[in-house]
């Protein structure tokens, strides 16, 4: 599950036991927490980190089918849960759905990155003090490249969730709008400040200054 979170471009950090998780959990977008640990019950976990006052989002996953476990499990602080055995595809939607409620509930706030600045309420996008005229899609494409800013995001990632789109499914509009982009940013793809191509994998949106 690890390797597979890699590949779709997320930063995973795992740890084996229950204590670990709550300890990182401070610096966590997601915390993707199992139920059977050896030193203390997940949802003692999921109540030691909302004790700490932390709103990141929980994901559960459980062995126990019963109604009961999973209303405790909730009641916890865990924000939604998959029953093993489970697809990997229904926990990476899982995972996109809640990471996509955080940046709704944090939507108030601008990303800020490299003097691109993104506002998502308002649907708009800044380089320094000079808007840029985006269509829907580059909008899209640059929110999510900010997002995850200094982490290379799938071809794959990039055409499920801009276009939704199939792994797998012809890429070329992909790569136009990534040229207009680049243009409207002023970036250069040979010297690139904001959007680098990490071939065979996808798209890198720089965060070192």
């Amino acid at each position: 599950m690890t390797r597979a979170l890699g590949r779709e471009g997320y930063d995973v950090e795992w740890h084996g036991n229950g204590m670990g998780g709550v300890g990182a959990a401070d610096e966590a977008d997601l915390v993707i927490l199992d139920l059977g640990l050896p030193d203390i019950d997940g949802v003692d976990v999921a109540r030691r980190i909302r004790d700490k006052g932390l709103q990141v989002p929980i994901l559960m996953l459980t062995a126990r089918a019963d109604e009961v476990d999973l209303v405790v499990g909730l009641d916890a602080g865990a924000d939604d849960y998959v029953t093993k055995p489970f697809r990997l595809a229904e926990l990476l939607a899982r995972v996109r759905a809640l990471l996509r409620r955080r940046v709704a509930e944090d939507g108030g706030a601008e990303m800020s990155v490299r003097g691109v600045r993104v506002d998502v309420a308002g649907h708009r996008a800044f380089v320094d003090d000079r808007e840029l005229q985006l269509s829907g899609k580059e909008f899209d494409l640059l929110h999510l490249l900010v997002a995850n800013a200094g982490s290379v995001v799938s071809r794959d990632t990039l055409m499920r969730e801009v276009w939704d789109a199939d792994a797998g499914a012809p890429s070329k509009t992909l790569d136009m709008h990534v040229s207009w982009l680049r243009r409207k940013l002023g970036d250069d793809a040979s010297d690139p400040t904001y959007i680098t191509t990490v071939r065979g994998m996808g798209f890198r949106f720089e965060n070192d200054e």
